[in-house]
């Protein structure tokens, strides 16, 4: 079983259209070589680079989507289905804090649909599938956000700082009248 995406290579960068950058939808995504006994595929797409500063276990659900039929041979961009970190909004864009992010996109087969079970985090889906993945295929981006953006949001602050200590300098340096 295989996962690509006509947007980005295996361990290349995902175009910024794809991300918080850009329209932050959904890269297109196939799926090919399926096993036939397969009733259902799940995807599920996390960040494992989130510094545990921001999220203790150092993982961001991006999107996860389940019961897609077995034939389904691809995801098109735009897909509005799924939930994220912060629920059933589909599929939440990368947009790293800092540095340069890995999102992993998993793709099961399950020899059953998980019907009437209840998923609203990357856990229960996890949890459901467990004992039905016949198969599973990986495909891993990289995404960076562009320097100007960093400089842009945070370029205020530093030049704050920078003055903030050459004022404390001089007025340290300054001789005091007695």
């Amino acid at each position: 079983m295989d996962i690509t995406s006509p947007s980005f290579r295996a361990n290349e960068s995902i175009p910024s259209k794809f991300t918080c950058d850009g329209s932050s939808s959904n890269p297109e995504l196939r799926f090919s070589g399926v096993p036939g006994s397969t009733k259902s595929l799940a995807l599920i797409v996390f960040d494992p680079d989130v510094p545990k500063s921001i999220k203790v276990d150092g993982r961001y659900l991006h999107w996860a989507v389940w019961n897609l039929a077995p034939q389904t041979a691809a995801i098109p961009e735009r897909e509005r289905s799924g939930i994220n970190e912060n629920g059933p909004t589909g599929y939440a864009p990368p947009c790293p804090p800092g540095g340069e992010h890995r999102y992993v996109f998993q793709l099961f087969a399950l020899d059953t649909t998980l019907r009437g079970a209840v998923i609203s985090r990357e856990a229960d889906l996890r949890q459901a599938m467990e004992g039905h993945v016949i198969e599973q295929a990986e495909l891993i981006g990289r995404y960076e956000r562009p320097a100007s953006v960093f400089l842009g949001r945070f370029g205020i602050v530093v030049v704050v700082l920078i003055v903030a200590a050459a004022v404390r300098y001089f007025v340290a340096r300054r001789p005091r009248d007695a």
